[in-house]
């Protein structure tokens, strides 16, 4: 089965097919390049909607995905941006290996088919010359056999008439002759360009032609197998991202299987636990009887009468006070019923305040004590954990520097040492800082999780409210709200109750006797005291001690008898009264 021997004479309807043929390869790259465009497309707004739902930094929802629905959630958003990246594949790889791979391709076969063409146009017109070279020496033969036989015809009219002279006889004869020489030589030409077309002919219609047309049928048949390859690497570029794409489906359906409803119950248990005990049974108050009401330790309304002892703080008397309720500023407002105020107690959301907090206008307190107990906990361990990572940073910079100073010791070519010293004394202080800092928190995180009584006197110190030499223990922060009588109570630590009012806390400290000096300190660095409880001290500068180093690196000074605070023990050389209890000289 050949082109060249079946469609010999089917030149025209060939070039209208391979045309046809490169058509069809056209419109199968523009299929293929809109085909990337959509997968880009496609892949670009998955990758959008991902971005859309992922989490801000430094936001709200970061503390969201600590639950495992969401940490599932986040791991689809990241799986779907993956499988957007396959999308991406699947685009660039159509278009590198399909698209520009056919584009170069159809170039290349139309050149090749305007070539055989071009050859095949040329053979016909070569066979239509021969053709006319023929038809020309055939109409010359025939004029000349013509002109050959008139002129026999008058030659024999000439030679019977006998009124002709001897000589225009002789003339019509020679006449005659060469018209019949002329249509001798005619026929030879004729007979010689007859025989030549015959042969280019043949040439034409069994090897030229057959040649041409069987090279633009193997031009066809590669196209096909062209268009077939493409198909098939069309498809198999899909299958090549199915495996990955799987990956990404089963990635999703491992996150859906990893969440657990137990520990986001548990997870919401540690976010908003406050640490404090329900409150207990409100007991019944006889108003028939005329003495005062007694409640039991667990009730909401004061003890004013029977029940635990007072305690005393800074000499005086204060009333206890109770978590939630409010201090009733009118002595003589008229009482609500009972059953409003519980009411009021359990649709409210309870009210924290601080002790520091109220002295200072309302303002978020250092050591979070406006938070309850188990919130706190976890506020105080995470700056711990930042502080220490920050101490970490410097510690790590401060051996970076020292190694570099002891490389510029060992070759003073590369740098002077001594321009280090100022950047080392820096990460020291800050180094000193930090740590000093650390244990501030760390003793606000060890009172809260009961490690220290409930509030230690070296966590005092830190925050810097000043008790007397041994006062009893107290909370600095507490929870209020109103009780049925009016009165504003607070809850104590767990160890003992003392009787406070908020609005005199303040005062307890202003009547407290100055403590004595127990020997005196040099500054040998200066301080700048500027968070509460510290003092600024100068360089060389002479105060008394009046407390020393309870282990948290911290001392007491005083500069006079209404200047007194805490700087640290490092920064101060202590020289203690020998007669005072456990002197010791710190440098």
């Amino acid at each position: 089965m050949s082109w060249g021997t079946e469609l010999w004479d089917q030149f025209d309807n060939l070039e209208k097919h391979t045309q046809w043929g490169i058509d069809i390869l056209e419109k199968y790259i523009k299929f293929v390049k809109e085909r990337t465009e959509i997968e880009l497309s496609y892949a670009k707004q998955l990758r959008n909607l991902s971005k859309k739902y992922q989490p801000k930094k430094n936001s709200k929802d970061e503390e969201e995905y600590r639950y495992t629905a969401c940490q599932a959630f986040l791991s689809t958003l990241n799986e779907t941006n993956d499988y957007a990246g396959q999308h991406e594949v699947i685009s660039e790889t159509m278009t590198s290996q399909i698209t520009v791979e056919l584009a170069r391709y159809v170039q290349e076969l139309k050149q090749e088919r305007k070539s055989y063409f071009h050859d095949g146009r040329k053979a016909q017109q070569h066979i239509e010359t021969c053709w006319k070279q023929l038809e020309s020496s055939k109409r010359r033969f025939e004029r000349d056999c013509k002109e050959a036989d008139r002129a026999q015809q008058y030659f024999e009219k000439m030679d019977a008439d006998i009124n002709v002279t001897k000589a225009d006889v002789e003339k019509a004869r020679q006449q005659a002759q060469i018209r019949h020489q002329m249509a001798k030589d005619s026929k030879a030409d004729y007979s010689s360009i007859l025989q030549k077309f015959n042969h280019e002919q043949h040439e034409y219609y069994h090897t030229h032609i057959p040649n041409i047309f069987q090279k633009i049928q193997e031009m066809e048949e590669r196209r096909i197998v062209k268009i077939g390859k493409s198909l098939k690497k069309y498809a198999e570029l899909d299958q090549e991202v199915i495996p990955i794409i799987g990956k990404c489906l089963d990635g999703i359906v491992k996150a859906a299987d990893s969440i657990d409803q137990k520990n986001d119950s548990q997870l919401v248990i540690e976010a908003y636990k406050s640490g404090f005990e329900p409150p207990g049974d409100i007991e019944f108050e006889d108003y028939t009887q005329p003495m005062k009401r007694t409640v039991s330790d667990n009730s909401l309304s004061n003890s004013r009468g029977e029940g635990k002892p007072e305690l005393k703080f800074g000499g005086k008397s204060k009333g206890k006070l109770w978590p939630f309720i409010k201090k009733n500023k009118s002595p003589k407002q008229q009482k609500e019923p009972l059953s409003h105020r519980f009411n009021e107690f359990m649709t409210s959301k309870p009210k924290i305040h601080c002790f520091r907090s109220l002295k200072r206008g309302g303002a978020t307190p250092e050591d979070f004590s406006n938070l309850p107990p188990e919130q706190r906990r976890k506020r105080l361990q995470q700056k711990v954990d930042e502080l220490n990572k920050e101490m970490q940073k410097e510690m790590d910079q401060r051996d970076a520097i020292t190694k570099m100073k002891d490389v510029y010791l060992k070759n003073p070519q590369m740098g002077d040492p001594a321009s280090l010293d100022h950047k080392l004394t820096e990460v020291n202080q800050n180094i000193e800082k930090l740590r000093v800092e650390a244990q501030k928190f760390e003793a606000w995180l060890a009172e809260v999780e009961g490690i220290l009584p409930a509030r230690g006197e070296q966590a005092r110190r830190q925050s810097g409210m000043y008790d007397t030499q041994n006062p009893p223990a107290i909370n600095s922060c507490a929870q209020d709200r109103e009780s049925p009588d009016g009165s504003y109570t607070e809850e104590q630590s767990q160890e003992s109750e003392v009787k406070v009012l908020a609005t005199d806390f303040d005062d307890e400290f202003d009547d407290e006797e100055p403590l004595p000096a127990i020997g005196t300190c040099k500054a040998l660095y200066t301080f700048e005291g500027q968070n509460e409880g510290t003092i600024s001290v100068v360089e060389g500068e002479t105060l008394y001690v009046i407390e020393e180093d309870k282990g948290d690196g911290w001392t007491r000074i005083r500069r006079s008898e209404d200047e007194e605070g805490y700087v640290p023990t490092s920064y101060v050389e202590v020289y203690l009264d020998k007669n005072a209890k456990g002197a010791k000289t710190y440098i």
